[in-house]
C-alpha cells in the first residue's frame, strides 16, 4: 500500500536541512531492530512525526472522514490490537476511515493510520483488514518514512552540488544534466529500497497481525482479491518501475510468511 509522500513533501522542510546540514559529516548506518537491516538515516522520529502530524491534519481537510460509525468503530478495534502486538505503545496511534472509493490505505510517521472505504468495502473480514493494518505498521516499525525522507534529501543534496560542480563547464545545460544525475539515482536507489519496505512491512505486518490472534492466511487472500479487482499482476516494466512489488511475487512470499507464523 502507498503513503501520501505528496503531502509531506508540501511542508516545509527548514528543520529537516538544518539538521541535515549539523549532522550529515557525521551521518552513519544504524541496525534496525525490526529488520534487522542497516539504514541510512538523517531525519530523526521526532521530526517525522511532527511532519506527519501536520500532513495529518491537510488530509481530514480535503478527504471527507467517513460517518460510518460501524466501519470506524471496526477499524479502531483492529488497529488499536494490531499496535498492541507491534509493540509501539509508546506512539499516540490514530484510525480514520476516509469517505473515499479508493482502495486503498496508508500510515504516516508518528502513527496516524488512513483507509478508504474503498478498501473497507473490498476486504471480507477483520483478519484481512488486520493484514493491510498490519503492513502500515509494519513500516511505521521498520522506519521506513525516515530511510525514504533521508534518501531524498542525500538525492536532492547531491543533484545541487552536482550541477554547482557542472556550471562552469556545461553552463546553461549543467541543472539538465544535474537532473538526469538525480533521475538516476531515484530508480537506482529509492524504487529498489520502496519494493524492499513493501517487503519488510509485509513479513512484519503478519507477525503483527499473528500476535493480535488474527489469520495470517487473511493477507492472502485480501492480495488474491486486490488482484483481480485491479485486473490482474503487474508486467515486468511495471514491477521494475513501481513503488510495490509485482503482484506474483509478492503472493508467492506472502503465502510463505503466512504458512511460518
Amino acid at each position: 500500500m502507498s503513503s501520501p509522500d505528496v503531502s509531506l513533501r508540501r511542508l516545509s522542510r527548514r528543520t529537516l536541512l538544518a539538521g541535515l546540514t549539523a549532522g550529515v559529516a557525521m551521518a552513519a548506518c544504524s541496525e534496525n531492530p525490526a529488520t534487522g537491516r542497516r539504514q541510512f538515516l538523517l531525519v530523526s522520529d521526532a521530526q517525522l512525526a511532527a511532519l506527519g502530524a501536520q500532513a495529518w491534519v491537510d488530509l481530514q481537510a480535503q478527504t471527507p472522514l467517513s460517518r460510518d460509525a460501524d466501519a470506524v468503530a471496526r477499524l479502531e478495534r483492529i488497529g488499536t490490537r494490531v499496535a498492541q502486538a507491534s509493540g509501539r505503545t509508546d506512539l499516540a496511534w490514530e484510525f480514520k476511515v476516509f469517505d473515499s472509493p479508493e482502495v486503498n490505505a496508508f500510515v504516516l510517521p508518528g502513527g496516524k493510520v488512513g483507509f478508504f472505504k474503498g478498501l473497507m468495502d473490498l476486504a471480507q473480514s477483520d483478519d484481512e483488514l488486520a493484514a493491510v493494518m498490519g503492513h502500515e505498521v509494519g513500516h511505521v516499525q521498520a522506519r521506513h518514512a525516515a530511510e525514504r525522507m533521508s534518501q531524498e534529501l542525500a538525492v536532492q543534496l547531491g543533484v545541487q552540488l552536482a550541477a554547482l560542480a557542472l556550471s562552469e563547464e556545461y553552463g546553461q545545460n549543467a541543472s539538465a544534466i544535474a537532473g538526469a544525475l538525480g533521475m538516476g539515482a531515484i530508480y537506482g536507489v529509492i524504487l529498489p529500497y520502496s519494493r524492499q519496505h513493501e517487503f519488510e512491512a509485509d513479513a512484519l505486518g503478519v507477525d503483527f497481525m499473528a500476535g493480535a490472534a488474527y489469520a495470517p492466511s487473511a493477507a492472502v487472500t485480501f492480495w488474491e482479491r486486490m488482484i483481480e479487482a485491479t485486473g490482474g499482476g503487474d508486467g515486468q516494466l511495471a514491477a521494475l518501475l513501481s513503488t510495490h512489488p509485482a503482484s506474483d511475487e509478492r503472493l508467492e512470499r506472502l503465502r510463505a510468511l503466512a504458512a511460518a507464523a
